[in-house]
Formats: structure tokens, sequence, C-alpha cells
């Protein structure tokens, strides 16, 4: 008999997204417009404290928008780190920008502050600065925001990964100029594929839902100024949203679960240690990860492979955007102007657990036992 799946994240519905979707099915609103899209915005505003939301299609439009809105274009220099999934910096070069590569620090994994200021020095005048909150950890964001500030570059937050998310007792995505968030399959909640994007200003927020709707001018014919983009989200979609919002609390509770869970269970194993949260923040743990020891005989390939013959679902780290071969050709700034890539050894030593919130005492004790058994234990 085939074994159980154990899946790395997915999607939890809970009955109350049906509610939402009937609305919109009995009232005809099945258009990316409508009374849904308009609540889940407010909504996420309230539950995030931004002032302002416009919902999209997903998070990748809502950081093209940013991007558009702040002026990006052709030959402008753009900020981010190195170690993201490849969303976060394919909107730079839709703009026909230069991405310059930051790499990470060990601390949080994040945006290394002091290779930000070394890129700073490199390049005095990028467009912007885009950061993210890797695995849904925040990163240092007072010394972020405070170089951009010695700059006067405005910060765009990539929270995709962690919406829930806190530092100092606010929201990631509401601390730069423009936030963004994902609700992809896998995210803490989903609208099975959206994204949303937030500001204190209510003029970028309607900027962006001008974009977003294939900037039509107010005009009693289709009449078109500037180019647009078919990146709003649906009404559907939105119920979908507005019935996860009201479990986003409880789906933390247990991400966080799952990541003590772990960090309990490999305390003995000293090759093996948990991703580290930021002691400023308060994560959602939306992946817990594990990192291997330098020079130890495991490696991440051999647990992904323990687990996998458990038909269980693990990944590897995100492999950093200056290895990828559609990046290359861009700068990548470290710390200590070395070619000693941090974001490179996280790759190279990390992998991500099974963090879905539906897996079971029996699930996570067969995760864990078979992790322990790489290492002997």
């Amino acid at each position: 008999m085939e074994k159980k799946r154990i899946y790395l994240s997915c999607p939890t519905m809970h009955g109350e997204e049906q509610k939402f979707i009937k609305e919109a099915f009995d009232t005809n609103w099945v258009a990316p417009l409508g009374p849904n899209v308009n609540a889940f915005e407010k909504e996420m505003a309230a539950y995030t404290g931004a002032a302002h939301a416009s919902a999209l299609s997903a998070g990748t439009a809502a950081i093209h928008l940013a991007l558009r809105i702040l002026g990006v274009g052709e030959g402008d220099v753009v900020f981010a780190p190195s170690l993201t999934f490849s969303a976060t910096c394919n909107p730079i070069v839709y703009e026909k920008a230069t991405p310059v590569f930051i790499d990470s620090e060990p601390d949080t994994w994040n945006m290394s502050p002091e290779a930000l200021k070394r890129a700073f020095e490199k390049y005095p005048d990028p467009k912007a600065v885009v950061v993210v909150h890797l695995y849904g950890t925040p990163a240092k964001l007072s010394e972020i925001m405070e170089i951009c500030r010695e700059h006067n570059v405005p910060l765009v937050e990539d929270a995709a990964e962690s919406l829930s998310s806190t530092y100092k007792g606010k929201h990631t995505g509401t601390f730069g100029k423009i936030g963004i968030y994902s609700f992809n399959g896998n995210k803490i909640i989903t609208t099975s594929g959206g994204g949303m994007l937030v500001s204190d200003d209510e003029e970028i927020t309607k900027q962006a839902t001008f974009l977003a709707t294939q900037a039509r001018d107010p005009a009693r014919y289709y009449q078109h100024s500037q180019i647009g983009y078919n990146y709003r989200m649906s009404n559907i979609t939105a119920g979908i949203g507005r019935g996860q919002l009201l479990h986003l609390e409880e789906h933390k509770a247990l991400k966080k679960k799952i990541y003590q869970q772990y960090k309990e269970a490999f305390a003995d194993i000293p090759e093996l240690s948990m991703n580290p949260l930021n002691p400023e923040g308060d994560a959602n743990c939306w992946l817990s990860c594990a990192l291997i020891k330098e020079g130890c005989s495991v490696t991440p390939d051999m647990v992904m492979d323990a687990l996998a013959a458990e038909n269980i679902e693990s990944r590897p780290i995100w492999k950093p955007m200056h290895l990828q071969p559609v990046f290359e050709k861009y700068d990548f700034i470290t710390a200590d102007g070395t070619n000693n890539s941090i974001a490179a050894d996280i790759f190279n030593r990390g992998l991500c657990l099974p963090s879905d919130i539906k897996n079971t005492e029996d699930d996570m004790k067969l995760i864990i036992s078979t992790v322990r058994r790489c290492f002997n234990k």
C-alpha cells in the first residue's frame, strides 16, 4: 500500500470560504470586481494596520506595480536580496531595470544591512530597495530603513511569505513605502492565487488599482493614456481570501508550533539547527527550515531523499538569485566585499522541512524520526 503523502505546505480550508463564494455566485459578482474584493481590501488593511490596500492577481503583480508606481524604468538600479524566490526580482527586469543582489546575514538569513551599505557605496542612486522577510522571519528593518532614509530611497517590502509576522509589534509589509502580500496556494492563507499591495499613501493604492485594470481612463469610451495590466483580483478569489483571513492567527499558531516541535526534537543533534528567528520580531514560521553544520557528512540531499522515501515532501532552500543563470550578469554585493556568500552557504547547507498545519502527531513523529535517522539518532 502506498504511504500517506505528507506535504510541505498546502491549503487548509475551513468552510467559511464557501459562504463568500456562494454570495458571489448568487449575486452574479464573478468578475474581477465586486463586494468581496472591496471587503477583502478593507479587512486586510484593518488586520495589518495599513491604511489602504489593492487586491491583485498575484504577489508578483503587486511587486511589479510597486516598482512601476515608484518610477522604476530602463537603466535604473534596484537593490534586492539574493536569497529569495525569483518572483521578488523578475519584475525589476520586466521594467528593464538592473537588479543588484544583496547578500544575506546569518542572524535572520535576510538582507544584510552591511552589504546594503556597501551597495550604496558602489551604486549611490538606486531607484528602490526591495527587502524580503524570508520564510516568514522579519528582516533587520530598523537598520535597513535607516540606510534607505539616509539615501532617500523608497523601500518596498516583499512580505509574500510573512503575512501575520510582526517586527517590534508592527506587521511586516507596513514599514516601507509599499508592501506586498501573496496568497499563493502554499502560503499561510490562500486565495488559490492572488496578492495584495498595501500603502499608507492612498494615491499609491489608487494608482495600483488603476494600472491593474488595464489603465482605463475615466472616459465614457475606452481610452488609455498609459500601458496597463490585467492584474485585478476576482470577486470569487477574494471570497476565498475573506474566509481564510478569519483563520490567519490560528494558522500562525500552528506554524509556530511546528517550528518549536522541530527545534526541540533536534536539540540533541549538534550538526543540525533550525533557521534563526529575529528576536525583535514575531515570525509566522511559514516554513520551518534546517541548517546542517559545515563539514558534516550528512547533506541536505541525503535528508530530502530519506524523506522522499517515506512519501514526505521537503524542499531545498531558495537558490540565490546571483547563482541563477538568468541573473548571472548582474552584480552581487557581500558585506565584506569578498566572494564569500552567506546566501550561497545557507543554500548549500539548508533545507525546508514539512510545515503543513494539517500534519498529525503521527505525521510529525515520522518526519522527525526520518530526519534523526540520517544523523544516527
